[in-house]
């Protein structure tokens, strides 16, 4: 399973409205999971088990607990049973498929 995630506190009374610490809490969760991961600047992509990666979402977005008066999570999965290594391979096959693009010319719609 592929699971890309935003967690992110509200009601954090900052004035910038900042919320970088709070999602520094929960990165760093993911990160020490030992799960694949990858970090954007809006997502957080995790890969594992339906049970890994769930539970190191609930432990990300406990960690962003103390930094607000609630929270707001998002949550998009790909499910595709049989399958690893897919926070890499579905970027190698859509760069591929890009270049393979490139090199046949452009594109026709």
């Amino acid at each position: 399973m592929l699971l890309a995630f935003s967690v992110a506190p509200s009601g954090n009374g900052r004035a910038d409205g900042s919320v970088h610490d709070a999602v520094a809490a929960a990165v760093t969760v993911v990160r020490e999971s030992g799960l694949p991961n990858r970090t954007s600047s809006m997502f957080t992509e995790v890969e594992g088990t339906w049970d890994q990666v769930f539970d190191v979402v609930k432990r990300a977005t406990e960690a962003v607990l103390p930094f607000g008066s609630r929270v707001s999570l998002v949550i998009k999965a790909d499910i595709r049973p049989g399958y690893d290594g897919e926070i890499d391979a579905k970027l190698e096959r859509l760069e591929q498929a890009i270049e393979d693009a490139h090199d046949e010319g452009p594109l026709h719609g």
